[in-house]
């Protein structure tokens, strides 16, 4: 599969006080007739995640038609798992008719700089949001002793599918930084919210160098599952290039065992411009008979977003 790259679509100018940069780890919902809402990440003046949303023209992806002017979730209290920061991570669309928003709550920690978990979110509009708990529904156990993040929700044959990440430690990286490293997991629920967690590993580092592979999407098509994320190095990668983020890609027969199939993926990094030193956090979804990829590049999503077409 080929991809073709249209272009950014969304930076924050900074307007309001809550959205002064950042556009990340995007989330779509198609369901509306006139628009395609986009559920993303900005940060505020403290440098903290504040979830919102805008909406696209759905004939033309390109085309921002409305940015909401407000957080569509306030901050946690102090002591939750949300009070530093919340990212929208998956919009999934419930059998009971409402929208869920599984979202990463940011916190902090004395020993390391920040702790995740996975809260959910209601709508029945799309626009007012509420907290179905003040704590997380993917968070540490006694096998998984340290955080979650991003993660994608599918309800397939009668059972609700969850790929998340799952932090499995903290590297001393040669610059004295604390450097998190995580895979991807794999878990079933009866009702969403609850997780059989066996600590099973969908995707898993490939070798020494790697050490983060995050934000999983999947599609299910023709029986097959197919996964894109995103994948970096397990130190330097935030400066250098070669070490830095790109889109994976996967496939599975069940949802569970997986083969990566990188050199498969059909995206990289540009010569130059707003995605030339890294491209990560995909979201792949099928619009209008079109295989449509939103992806943020450089800065972890500081440049923004945009997206690429796939051309078979």
């Amino acid at each position: 599969m080929i991809w073709e790259k249209k272009g950014l679509i969304y930076k924050p100018d900074g307007k309001f006080g809550w959205n002064q940069t950042h556009a990340h780890v995007v989330c779509a919902d198609t369901s509306f007739e006139d628009k395609v809402r986009i559920y993303y990440s900005a940060r505020d003046q403290k440098g903290r995640c504040v979830a919102s949303f805008l909406d696209l023209n759905p004939s033309n992806l390109a085309e921002v038609i409305y940015v909401h002017d407000k957080p569509i979730l306030e901050l946690g209290t102090a002591g939750t798992f949300d009070d530093c920061g919340i990212m929208p991570t998956w919009l999934l669309h419930h059998p009971n008719g409402e929208k869920w928003l599984y979202y990463i709550g940011w916190t902090v920690r004395n020993t390391i700089p920040y702790h995740n978990s996975i809260g959910i979110a209601k709508s029945t509009d799309g626009l007012n949001f509420t907290k179905l708990f003040e704590g997380p529904v993917i968070h540490t156990i006694a096998t998984e002793p340290l955080f979650n993040g991003s993660c994608c929700v599918l309800f397939d044959k009668g059972i609700f599918k969850v790929w998340y990440l799952n932090c499995t430690h903290w590297y001393g990286a040669p610059d004295g930084k604390l450097e998190p490293c995580y895979n991807i997991k794999y878990a079933e629920s009866e009702d969403g919210i609850n997780w059989v967690r066996q600590g099973k590993i969908a995707i898993d580092y490939k070798d020494a160098v790697e050490g983060g592979i995050s934000r999983p999407s999947v599609l299910i098509e023709d029986g097959i599952y197919k996964m894109w994320y995103s994948y970096r190095a397990i130190d330097d990668y935030r400066n250098n290039v070669a070490r830095s983020y790109r889109i994976g890609y996967a496939e599975s027969d069940n949802g569970i065992d997986w083969t990566r199939l990188d050199d498969q993926v059909g995206i990289d990094v540009s010569e130059s411009g707003w995605d030339a030193q890294m491209i990560e956090y995909p979201l792949v979804i099928n619009h209008l008979d079109k295989k449509i990829m939103f992806y943020n590049g450089n800065g972890f999503g500081a440049s923004g977003f945009g997206y690429a077409e796939a051309k078979l």
